[in-house]
């Protein structure tokens, strides 16, 4: 099973739009495995972020995160980084198409509404960074046969 790291940024939580872009993930049959509000410290978003740091909008991006509370997730489920990457949609707002997370719910790159795993290495990673692995809960799912 792959696993996926899932952030609903501080927007989302702000706008009250938590249940519903979970949501969109549950019924597209992906598991469910580790949820939490959080505050990500200054330290967590410089490693969650550490690929950016030297491009210009790396100051923003970690000031975003850190400027209230967000909802980690760990998702898991066969092609669970590529499902949620296409429920998400482009990382540019302009390019997200209707019906996709960001094409819904984001108006501007800056105040993107969701950060999602680009690649099963960056899930494993982002999911030990926000996760203990006692923290996680992996379950068996009943309806796994129908979906």
């Amino acid at each position: 099973m792959e696993r996926s790291f899932v952030m609903l940024k501080p927007g989302v939580v702000n706008r009250r739009i938590v249940g519903e872009i979970i949501s969109r993930l549950e019924k597209k049959g992906l598991q469910l495995i580790g949820l939490k509000m959080m505050c990500v410290s200054q330290e967590i978003a410089a490693s969650h972020y550490r690929e950016h740091v030297d491009k210009p909008f790396y100051p923003e991006l970690v000031g975003y995160i850190t400027s209230g509370p967000v909802i980690a997730m760990a998702w898991q489920g066969d092609d669970c980084v590529a499902f949620i990457r296409k429920i998400t949609g482009a990382t540019r707002p302009q390019d997200a198409q209707p019906g996709t997370i960001r094409g819904d719910y984001c108006m501007h790159t800056n105040h993107n509404v969701i950060h999602a795993s680009d690649s099963p290495e960056s899930g494993e990673r982002e999911v030990a960074l926000y996760f203990r692995e006692e923290e996680l809960c992996v379950w068996t799912d009943a309806l796994e046969c129908w979906l």
